[in-house]
């Protein structure tokens, strides 16, 4: 190929080339220097001759047509650079700016590895027929999660919380009007504890192990086989409809569970008086809960049964006043219960006037006292995009475990029920505010001042950070 060729017969498109076709190893190549930068020429009779060898000075005259087409493309650059040299400039201010404040973030970051969140919520209202005297409280809950990796796969967590809702002297803070929030640490209000401290890690692909120094059952089950409600109340209505087999019982504890294709398996132990030497670990004093789940799930739907056994002294809430007196910390002895439950839910794909829906039952056996067979069962309504998206409306019904035969002969309970309504809305992302009523009725068997039923109101207000 002739200097002079090269000079006379610059192409503008590969086509116009009629030896070079897309199978050639170079295509892409040639094609590219073409488009981009038109410094490739070839013969007068429309050919390439991309196998045939070239002089230096053909190779010399194509280099020089390339160079000339950078420079070109150089002084564009270059007058463009000079056009905005003002903008430039300010992006690269801010580019400085985000490198200093990302170093600064850097030198006095918390920790590499921990992610701090929190809950904080406030609590105005009251309850009718109460022993506290049924005045309308202010009161609050506050928990801190500090999250941490050491692999990407693993979990340390702890939470910090602190409350102020006596269960002796606030609304609601003792009996079935206890809301899931009410909290207090054992030696008074406004006292940081610490209310959660486990780690869980994988083993292998489908095992996970979780072993703490406090931990709940809840903690340690690969499936929680409910969608209600999105914003707590009444904690008897938290707890799948059997709250001794969902019981709430925290303390030293470790559990594994199983997961593959919806599946899961859960086995998993806690320990109320662990840390305590005279009661130990695994003593009959220990309070401790065993349970095992078996849990099927998909995205929108989910199914499991539980089976739980609980030692005597274990904490339960969601029962009735005679319920608790047989398992409760007080009643000591050689009690146990053996406790059963189903539960599931389902929940539409898309936001309408079809409500989620989750529904469990509870049965359970106790021994070595006078309780017997006890029952409960709840169900849950839930809307979502009520009058604005984000917003929630609930509804759940349900009877806390009562006594439905007893080993002594004695008159059974019945009657007892509970019943929520509650409005979530989403103020914004971080904040919620949520009015609730709720009604008790036959309350005399939660130890109400008065038997008789219970009203209560409340309006919550939820920020999370």
């Amino acid at each position: 190929m002739a200097p002079a060729a090269i000079a006379d017969e610059q192409v503008t498109s590969i086509s116009q080339f009629s030896d070079v076709k897309p199978t050639d190893w170079a295509y892409q190549a040639l094609s590219n220097l073409i488009e981009r930068y038109g410094c490739v020429a070839g013969y007068p009779n429309g050919t390439y001759k991309g196998g045939q060898a070239i002089t230096r000075f053909e190779a010399a005259a194509l280099l020089n047509a390339c160079l000339d087409r950078v420079t070109e493309t150089t002084d564009e650059l270059k007058k463009l650079m000079s056009e905005f040299q003002k903008e430039l400039a300010i992006l690269k201010g801010r580019v400085d700016g985000l490198d200093a404040r990302v170093g600064t973030l850097e030198a006095n970051q918390f920790s590499t590895t921990t992610k701090l969140s929190g809950l904080a919520t406030f609590v105005v209202g009251g309850v009718s027929n109460n022993p506290a005297g049924g005045q309308v409280t202010f009161n609050y809950d506050l928990q801190l999660s500090l999250d941490t990796s050491f692999t990407g796969k693993d979990l340390l967590r702890t939470v910090l919380r602190s409350g102020n809702f006596d269960g002796d002297r606030n609304a609601f803070g003792g009996g079935l009007s206890s809301l899931e929030i009410a909290f207090q640490e054992e030696g008074g209000p406004d006292l940081v504890g610490i209310d959660k401290l486990y780690y869980q890690f994988p083993i292998g692909g489908k095992f996970t192990a979780t072993l703490g120094g406090r931990v709940g059952q809840e903690d340690m089950l690969a499936l929680w086989p409910s969608a209600y409600p999105s914003d707590t109340i009444l904690n008897v209505l938290t707890l799948n409809g059997a709250p001794l087999a969902y019981n709430k019982n925290l303390g030293p504890g470790f559990g594994l569970w199983w997961q593959d294709n919806g599946w899961s398996v859960s086995a998993n132990y806690v320990a109320a008086n662990a840390a305590n030497s005279s009661e130990g670990l695994f003593n009959s004093a220990s309070a401790g809960t065993s349970t095992v789940q078996l849990g099927y799930g998909k995205e929108n739907w989910g199914i499991a049964a539980i089976y739980s056994y609980l030692d005597a002294g274990v904490d339960v809430p969601g029962a009735t006043s005679f319920v608790t007196s047989q398992i409760a910390p007080e009643a000591g002895g050689g009690a146990t219960t053996n406790a059963f439950g189903l539960s599931g839910f389902w929940q539409p794909s898309q936001a309408g006037w079809v409500p989620s829906i989750s529904a469990g039952y509870g049965i359970n056996k106790s021994s070595g006292n006078d309780l017997g067979t006890s029952q409960s069962w709840m169900v849950g309504l839930q809307w979502s995009d009520v009058l604005a998206k984000g917003n929630s409306f609930g509804m759940g019904l349900g009877q806390p475990a009562f006594a439905s035969s007893t080993s002594n002969g004695a008159t059974t309970e019945s009657g007892v029920w509970a019943w929520e309504w509650w409005y979530q809305w989403q103020i914004t992302d971080a904040i919620s505010l949520t009015p609730a009523i709720f009604y008790l009725n036959n309350a005399g068997n939660q130890d109400a001042a008065g038997g008789g039923s219970q009203v209560g109101a409340l309006v919550k207000t939820t920020f999370r950070f």
